[in-house]
């Protein structure tokens, strides 16, 4: 664990030219005090290096609270556009919430909304901009920026997100690009990926997480690590600590299991396996810089 923990200061200094590197990410920080105990467990106990926060959520101040006292742990904004809460009143936004102020999980038919609506765009940039303002407010690095349940593959958002991002310093984002995606969305996610680098923003080659989405325990972890493929790989995952008596962090979780997720993240076995890799590890910031004074060296 001493290797895993060493400063990233020193690991960074002591990097020469790498072929891959690894970012491992906990979604939804913010969420419940489940899951940020879990995330500050994960990063000073395990192989956390990243995490992304939901600004508007019940636990958002005490995520908050935690991020400052690790200056390792990189954060990046987890924007919320559906199945969350979002940040502005729901008389600001009515076409886009109920009256609780809550997106709701009609993702097809909001998206289609988003594309032909001018009304319904203009509040989404405003909901957009309200959690860049918010994540920016907490004077924390904006390390990355990623969509709950991956809505920036939708034209629409992400285009709003890389108007609005560019504001607030935004540098990189994730790319759900998974080895086993879908043919048929290989053409959007081609779509992204050629945006982003337009854009000048840095991205992960490939994600692991999507196909097995709250159940990335510590088997499912160790075959991704056996298999890492060089480039950027980002491994993300819905940690939370056990609770029995609980219902589940969210209802639209109820299958999923965080607390083998966050077993997986503080086990011995999934720590060797990192360090097997060779990776360059850290947040977005972390992988992306070292990578550019590499490349000014050469």
């Amino acid at each position: 664990m001493k290797t895993l923990r060493m400063p990233l200061a020193t690991r960074l200094a002591n990097s020469s030219r790498v072929s891959r590197a690894l970012i491992i990410t906990a979604d939804d920080f913010g969420l419940d005090q489940r899951v940020n105990v879990a995330v500050e467990r994960a990063h000073k106990e395990g192989v956390l290096s990243a995490a992304s926060l939901m600004v508007g959520a019940d636990a958002a101040a005490d995520a908050i609270e935690r991020a400052r006292r690790m200056p390792d742990l990189r954060v990046g904004l987890h924007l919320v556009l559906a199945d969350g809460q979002a940040t502005l009143a729901a008389s600001e936004i009515p076409s886009l919430v109920n009256r609780n102020g809550r997106f709701g999980d009609a993702m097809v038919r909001d998206g289609i909304r988003f594309f032909f609506l001018a009304h319904v765009r203009a509040q989404l940039e405003r909901e957009i901009r309200a959690q860049f303002e918010a994540f920016a407010a907490t004077g924390l690095a904006l390390d990355h920026v990623n969509t709950h349940k991956h809505f920036h593959l939708h034209p629409t958002v992400l285009t709003i997100i890389l108007k609005v991002g560019r504001e607030f310093g935004m540098r990189a984002m994730r790319l759900p690009r998974e080895n086993n995606i879908p043919a048929a969305l290989v053409p959007w996610i081609s779509l992204v990926n050629a945006r982003l680098d337009r854009h000048g923003i840095a991205h992960n080659d490939r994600v692991i997480g999507i196909t097995q989405s709250g159940r990335m325990d510590e088997a499912a972890l160790i075959e991704a690590l056996e298999h890492l493929h060089d480039g950027v790989t980002e491994i993300y995952l819905h940690p939370a600590s056990a609770d029995e008596s609980a219902a589940p962090v969210t209802p639209s979780m109820a299958g999923y299991r965080p607390a083998d997720e966050l077993a997986a993240l503080l086990s011995p076995r999934v720590a060797a396996a990192v360090r097997t890799t060779g990776a360059l590890r850290g947040g977005f910031a972390d992988v992306f810089a070292h990578t550019a004074r590499v490349a000014h060296r050469s």
